[in-house]
């Protein structure tokens, strides 16, 4: 499986849109700083996945979340959770 995930920084609230096979192993990367587009907003908390069975799949949905409409998608998604 292949999972699309979106973190929510507890630093500064900001969002992170990714994909990984592994889950839990990615969280924690982020979380330990091993990732260098995010090292300097952690910690982050999961708020957010979706599971699917082709890699092309999930990274399709992913460049989704990372455009203006994706972003705009999510924020309807996540209305009661976000607060917007």
């Amino acid at each position: 499986m292949y999972y699309l995930y979106i973190l929510q920084s507890l630093k500064d609230n900001k969002l992170y849109v990714g994909y990984s096979n592994n889950i839990l192993r990615r969280l924690a990367e982020h979380n330990l700083g091993k990732v260098n587009v995010t090292k300097h907003r952690k910690p982050f908390k999961l708020i957010y996945l979706e599971g699917y069975l082709n890699q092309r799949d999930a990274t399709t949905r992913e460049k989704f979340f990372k455009t203006g409409w994706g972003r705009t998608h999510l924020k309807k998604v996540l209305k009661n959770y976000l607060g917007r």
